[in-house]
C-alpha cells in the first residue's frame, strides 16, 4: 500500500525525519557528480539503527539503494529504507532498484519525491503491489531543491539557468576604464568555484573573453581543478576571439564549446577545431548573435542539465530578456564605484515598467568573507 502520510507505527515522525535528513545529506554531499542522472541518497534502518547507506556516484554506477542494500546484507530483511527519490523501475545502465528492494525483503520504503522521468518512474507502484508499505513526501521540498536541475531538464528539455555576477553595492561590475579584478574577495571567488563544480556548463560571451581572458575552470580552494569540469561555453557569433585566448588552450582540463553562427569565417572555425575545440553553428537572432533558445535546445539535447551564465552584461541581458533564467547568484562587495560610464551586470534594453522587471523569491543571504551572496529563484507568473 502506498501512502502519502506516516502511519502509526513503532517510530515517531521525528525519527522518520532524522533518517530522511541523513539520506538528503548524502545526496547533497555529491552535488555535481551524477549528471545527467539525479543525485540520490539512501539509508536502511533496522531497530532504530542505520545498517546501510549509499549514494549514487554517477552514470553507469550502482544506484544509492543498491549500495545501501549491499552494505546492509541479509539484515535488510524486514528493515526500513529512506531514499530521496522514488526507486527506479526500468532496465537502463543498471537493473531496477524497485526489484532489488523487493528481493532484499525491505518492509517499508519512505521516498521523498516521485521520479519525474517517465522512463524510470513506477518503482513505488511495483513495490506497493509486492506488499511493501510505501510512503511518499517525507523531505520532498529539500529533495526537489537538490535535484532542481534534473527536474527542470525533464520538464523542459533545456538546462536550468543560473545567472551569476559580482558587483559593487551600487551595481557596477567594473570602473569606467574597465578595471574589474577583483571586485569581490578570495572567499567569494572560492564560493563561485564551488557553484561551477555543481553545474554542467558555464557560459560567457566574446566580450568577457576579450576583456578578462578567463580560463573558466572549476578549482578548489587550493587552486587545483576539480576532477569533473563543467563544459565551457563561449558565445562568439563572428569569430572575434583570437586563437591565443586562454580558454582555447588544449592544456585546460575539460572541454570547450564555441557557439557561433554561420557568420564565423570557415577558416577560423577550422583553426578552432584543429586546437581541439568543439564548434556548434547555430541560428542567429535578429541582431545577428547566437539565438539563446536554439542554444538552450542544443545544450539540453546533449544532456546539459544546468548552465551558469557568468557574463558579460549583454549576454546576461539577453537571457533575462527572454525569461530564460531560473535562479540568480549575486555577489555584492562593500564598494561604491559610481560613474555613468561604469557598466552594470545586466545590460540590454530592459523592461519599460517595474512590474515587468524580474522578481526573485526564496531569497537567501550568506556572508562570504567581506562580501555578501544573495541567492534567489526567478518568480514565475501564476
Amino acid at each position: 500500500m502506498e501512502s502519502t502520510a506516516m502511519s502509526r507505527d513503532r517510530n515517531t515522525n521525528e525519527t522518520h525525519h532524522h533518517f530522511m535528513a541523513r539520506a538528503l545529506a548524502l545526496a547533497r554531499a555529491h552535488l555535481g557528480e551524477t549528471s545527467p542522472n539525479p543525485t540520490v541518497g539512501a539509508v536502511i534502518v533496522k531497530d532504530g539503527k542505520i545498517i546501510g547507506e549509499g549514494w549514487h556516484a554517477g552514470p553507469g554506477q550502482p544506484h544509492a539503494e543498491v549500495i545501501a542494500l549491499r552494505q546492509a546484507g541479509d539484515a535488510a530483511r524486514g528493515a526500513d529504507m529512506y531514499v530521496t527519490l522514488e526507486p527506479c523501475d526500468h532496465y537502463g545502465r543498471t537493473p531496477p532498484c524497485s526489484l532489488a528492494i523487493i528481493r532484499a525483503g525491505i518492509a517499508r520504503v519512505f521516498y521523498a519525491t516521485p521520479d519525474p522521468n517517465p522512463t524510470a518512474s513506477g518503482g513505488a507502484a511495483r513495490m506497493a503491489a509486492a506488499g511493501l508499505e510505501v510512503h511518499r513526501g517525507l523531505g520532498e521540498v529539500e529533495a526537489r531543491e537538490i535535484n532542481r536541475f534534473f527536474f527542470h531538464h525533464i520538464r523542459t528539455g533545456r538546462p536550468y539557468v543560473i545567472a551569476k555576477f559580482a558587483a559593487s553595492l551600487d551595481g557596477k561590475i567594473a570602473t569606467r576604464t574597465g578595471d574589474s579584478q577583483w571586485i569581490t574577495g578570495p572567499e567569494a571567488r572560492a564560493r563561485a568555484h564551488e557553484l561551477r563544480h555543481q553545474v554542467d556548463a558555464i557560459l560567457v560571451g566574446a566580450g568577457t573573453v576579450l576583456a578578462d581572458d578567463p580560463r573558466l575552470t572549476a578549482r578548489g580552494s587550493d587552486g587545483v581543478p576539480y576532477p569533473r569540469q563543467p563544459l565551457r561555453v563561449v558565445l562568439d557569433s563572428r569569430g572575434r576571439i583570437p586563437l591565443t585566448a586562454r580558454i582555447f588552450s588544449p592544456d585546460l582540463p575539460g572541454q570547450t564549446l564555441v557557439a557561433t553562427t554561420p557568420a564565423m569565417p570557415a577558416a577560423h572555425r577550422a583553426a578552432l577545431e584543429a586546437q581541439g575545440m568543439e564548434v556548434a553553428s547555430l541560428p542567429a537572432d535578429a541582431s545577428g548573435r547566437v539565438s539563446i533558445p536554439h542554444l538552450l535546445d542544443h545544450l539540453g539535447q546533449r544532456d546539459i542539465l544546468s548552465l551558469m551564465v557568468e557574463g558579460g552584461g549583454e549576454v546576461l541581458g539577453s537571457f533575462f530578456s527572454i525569461g530564460a533564467v531560473q535562479e540568480v547568484w549575486a555577489f555584492l562587495a562593500p564598494l561604491i564605484i559610481g560613474g555613468e560610464a561604469a557598466p552594470g551586470p545586466v545590460r540590454g534594453l530592459g523592461p519599460a515598467r517595474l512590474a515587468e522587471a524580474t522578481h526573485l523569491t526564496e531569497l537567501m543571504w550568506e556572508q562570504v568573507g567581506k562580501d555578501w551572496l544573495i541567492r534567489g529563484k526567478v518568480e514565475t507568473p501564476a
